[in-house]
């Protein structure tokens, strides 16, 4: 594949735009009546890890990229805490949580990495 931007070469983006299709496929599963709750707050919110990876990286500062990491990151949390209300209202199964909460904790490692890598450079 080629690649026109750099954020498309990063692993992590990939993770997350998987995601994305992952999320809008489960809440296709979810009670029509939350289509405007839960499950468009799910699928913006892991949008917005996508979004803010590929803004970062056409920031010229790592301070700044870090910061898109950090908004990112946040957006994950966000997703998780989502997820849990979800399970709580009995949208998904205890298996769907934790294969998302799988999913997650991947994706935070891999951003927690490059977080760290911009501020190794930062403080050179």
């Amino acid at each position: 594949m080629e690649y026109k931007y750099s954020f498309e070469k990063l692993e992590v983006w990939s993770d997350a735009r998987m995601f994305v299709v992952e999320i809008y496929k489960l809440t296709k599963t979810m009670p029509s009546d939350e289509k405007f709750g839960l499950c468009s707050q799910l699928q913006r919110a892991t949008v917005s890890i996508v979004s803010n990876k590929a803004k970062g990286t056409t920031r010229t500062s790592d301070k700044e990229k870090i910061r898109f990491v950090e908004v990112a990151y946040g957006s994950l949390k966000e997703v998780y805490c989502q997820f849990c209300i979800a399970f709580d209202l009995a949208y998904i199964s205890d298996i769907q949580l934790e294969n998302q909460k799988n999913t997650i904790d991947l994706i935070a490692k891999k951003l927690s990495g490059l977080k760290n890598a911009y501020q190794k450079r930062l403080n050179s």
